[in-house]
């Protein structure tokens, strides 16, 4: 933001202030100035001029010889090539002596055998940039207005005895993209009053509302919407003044209702536009997002295609505006404007950042609207440009406007204590200075004891919390003023947390059981998102992926480590085992950040063992990995919380796949990979699981307990039981070691028979079951009546008897 150090002081009083001084004094308050331009420098001796004769140079016919009034005793002769000068212009003359930019000094000479004594010179010439000066003055000199004294300081004139400083605003500060903005934060610093535009006008009888009737389609992108109507406006040059302003802001003057609308971007912040009544076509403004493929032709003549995306201004039927971006051609004012509708309005940021990118139209308009406009400056910018208007292009304004209003304005209230703002800050204020501090930048506040409230005002958006109160105070007392301190109290030594450290072991079994770690993309493709999620949630798309295959964020680690899988087998190291410890992402609406959630996943496949020299190999399989993970539990401390029951999963084997349970929920899945998946991934038999690693290490454990050995021997007792097919081991195994407690210890399969002798649906099981008291040498009386009791307890609720 560019703000002229002479234009502020409409505003605030900067009397005893140098521009170098405010700009240190704004900087110590938060707001970097990156430099300040003194738009005069190197420049000395130019004048207002009175080109009194004109006519052609006799030697030359791209020059003119001219006679100019410059304040002195004698007019004096000058020879200029620009092709616009003529008899009685004002015109800015460096005169014999003057110094121009680049340390260019002008001499008297003789061109064309024609003497000259100075030089009628051109903005360029005096430091200005041509992509600002005016069209008409492009090519050739500046002509002053009539009034212009001649023999006064013309550098004055334009405005260019000033120094503009440049504020390096961050996007919180979108307050500060205004004169208004920028005098309320330099009255707080300096502790002056703000004194607020002119805007009082007599308003015509006729209503604005009986010229154009507003209707907004979409009220939720376009919640105010007022247009003024200003009839008999006079198109010409803008004042002087005005347009010095706008090309020391680095804006390129038109004509005074244009100007105007630019001028008032600059002053209140509020984005307006001008459109010619009569072109308009009707007596309706519709505000609607565009058609798909709808054509619109904007201010600068190129033709472009919309989408439902785009906010649009219409006549009622067709586009006549970009909303909160760019006019259109079809409606823009011309020197033969007679009636102006001035449209004032406040857009949804995000909507005209959408229209703003897809057409590569970065305004000083769009810029605004999506950092955020005060919605209370909508209403006083727009009458503040109808009053210019009725001053400097003789227009009528129209009582009241038209307009559609469904904008809710809730300025944000905030509470503090004192003590907090002391504490943050380390400082011994007194409610009465922080009380000051906010008086002084306008913000409503009431204190109840130790507690202040504050009200911030609605172009203060980036006044949300607590902490910006506390920013506010600090930047408005001065960061210099903050005493220097030392922490005080005793320290805390850094230390994994309870979760950190069973991360750590987790990983550490698992590479001490021989699984290597692999660490994946968090980005898959849509078709996989959902591919052996725990959890069925709505995928979560980039806005901007890097390509199809990166454009959504998983919801499992299974198919990225399906595709190490794959990778390695392909390149002949086809015996593999691989973890990753790592986030999926669950979408919780549109509205709310996705929850991350680590998880833990393996594959294994090809040979768990193989041991060339004694001919011995063994291939991976369910119970290789099974055992890896309650091996897994068992150092965690888990094994007796966490079950296997078979099940389903997509994309697993129907027959080898079970599902894994802590403390009766399901926290994951181990199984054999789908043949059909194999094929496709051109693998082997592979084995996976999949658990939420977060719900097994916040899980609590009790304390590890040793136990003795034990000092008298234990009794072994094996049973074969025909049990029904349907009947798994481990419902039989938990009925076992229940019935057989506290004396039976341990109990294992170690056989199963399906053949052709048993009995059609039925299986035979075999158990080693464990007998032992630590405390005693058990008898076989005592044992057989526990075994009794155990074989009583399988048929019960098993069916399950002694194989004959």
């Amino acid at each position: 933001m560019f703000v002229s150090y002479k234009w502020l002081q409409d505003y605030v009083d900067l009397t005893g202030v140098t521009a170098m001084e405010l700009a240190e004094k704004i900087t110590k308050s938060g707001i970097e100035v990156e430099g300040v331009e003194v738009l005069n420098e190197g420049i000395k001796g130019v004048v207002v001029g009175h080109v009194l004769e004109r006519e052609q140079h006799p030697n030359a016919d791209k020059l003119n010889k001219c006679l100019v009034d410059i304040g002195a005793d004698e007019p004096v002769q000058i020879i200029c090539g620009a092709p616009n000068v003529d008899k009685g212009q004002k015109v800015a003359v460096a005169t014999v002596g003057a110094k121009l930019p680049g340390n260019f000094k002008i001499k008297k000479a003789k061109l064309r055998g024609e003497e000259s004594n100075g030089m009628i010179c051109s903005l360029q010439e005096l430091g200005m940039e041509g992509k600002i000066v005016p069209k008409e003055y492009a090519e050739g000199i500046f002509v002053f207005p009539a009034d212009a004294v001649v023999g006064t300081d013309a550098i004055a004139e334009l405005n260019r005895d000033d120094e503009v400083l440049e504020l390096g605003l961050t996007p919180n500060r979108s307050d500060c993209l205004s004169m208004l903005g920028v005098a309320y934060e330099v009255a707080a610093i300096l502790g002056k009053d703000v004194k607020l535009p002119e805007t009082n006008l007599e308003a015509a009888a006729e209503k604005a509302s009986d010229y154009v009737k507003i209707v907004v389609d979409v009220p939720e992108d376009n919640p105010l919407y007022a247009a003024k109507i200003i009839k008999n406006v006079k198109i010409g040059p803008s004042p002087l003044w005005m347009q010095t302003r706008l090309m020391n802001s680095g804006i390129r003057p038109h004509n005074n209702v244009v100007d105007i609308t630019n001028y008032i971007l600059l002053e209140y912040g509020q984005p307006l536009h001008a459109f010619d009544y009569d072109r308009l076509g009707s007596k309706e403004i519709l505000v609607r997002r565009a058609n798909d493929g709808e054509k619109f032709t904007t201010l600068d003549d190129v033709e472009r295609t919309l989408t439902s995306d785009h906010l649009v201004i219409t006549n009622g039927t067709e586009p006549v505006a970009l909303a909160g971006v760019m006019g259109g051609a079809n409606s823009e004012v011309t020197d033969d404007t007679t009636t102006v509708l001035l449209e004032a309005a406040y857009f949804n940021g995000q909507t005209v950042r959408k229209a703003s990118k897809d057409h590569g139209l970065r305004s000083e308009a769009s810029a605004r609207f999506e950092k955020g406009v005060d919605p209370n400056r909508v209403r006083p910018a727009g009458e503040r440009a109808a009053y210019l208007m009725a001053k400097y292009a003789g227009g009528e304004v129209l009582e009241g406007a038209a307009e559609v209003d469904t904008l809710t304005i809730e300025p944000a209230v905030v509470s503090i204590t004192l003590e907090k703002i002391n504490r943050v800050l380390g400082t011994d204020l007194e409610m009465s200075q922080v009380k000051d501090i906010f008086d002084r930048l306008q913000f409503e506040s009431s204190v109840e004891g130790e507690t202040i409230t504050v009200t911030a005002p609605t172009r203060r958006g980036d006044i949300k919390i607590e902490e910006d109160l506390v920013e506010e105070v600090a930047r408005l007392y001065g960061y210099d003023h903050i005493p220097m301190t030392l922490p005080v109290g005793s320290s805390t030594p850094g230390r994994l947390s309870a979760y950190q450290k069973n991360r750590r072991v987790v990983r550490q079994y698992l590479e001490g059981a021989g699984l290597y770690q692999a660490v994946t993309y968090s980005l898959t493709s849509e078709d996989k998102a959902a591919q052996y999620a725990l959890e069925k949630r709505e995928a979560i798309h980039l806005a901007m992926p890097m390509s199809e295959d990166r454009s959504v964020l998983r919801l499992s680690l299974l198919p990225q480590l399906l595709e190490v899988v794959k990778y390695n087998s392909a390149r002949q190291n086809d015996s593999l085992a691989v973890y990753e410890t790592g986030n999926v992402f669950l979408a919780n609406g549109a509205d709310t950040l996705p929850e991350e959630r680590e998880h833990l996943a393996a594959a294994i496949t090809g040979l768990w063992t193989n041991h060339s020299w004694q001919g011995e190999k063994k291939p991976v399989d369910f119970f290789v990995l099974k055992g890896i993970l309650e091996g897994l539990f068992a150092k965690l401390g888990l094994t007796d919380k966490v079950e296997y029951v078979q099940a389903q999963v997509d994309g697993l084997h129907p027959g080898r796949t079970a599902e894994i349970k802590l403390n009766g929920s399901a926290i994951g899945f181990i199984g054999q990979v789908h043949p059909s998946v194999q094929k496709d991934l051109d693998l082997k038999d592979t084995y996976v699981f999949e658990l939420s690693l977060k719900a097994v290490l916040e899980e609590e454990t009790e304390d590890l307990h040793y136990v003795a050995i034990p000092r008298f021997p234990s009794i072994t007792r094996d049973i074969a039981l025909v049990a029904n097919k349907e009947t798994v081991s481990g419902t039989l195994k938990n009925i076992i070691l229940e019935a057989g407690a506290p004396l039976l210890k341990e109990a294992y399969v170690f056989d199963l028979y399906e053949g052709d002798k048993m009995e059609e649906g039925k299986k035979s099981i075999a158990f080693s079951l464990k007998y032992a008291d630590p405390e005693r040498t058990l008898t076989d009386e005592e044992v057989t009546k526990v075994h009794e009791k155990v074989l009583a307890a399988l048929g019960e609720k098993a069916g399950a008897v002694l194989r004959g």
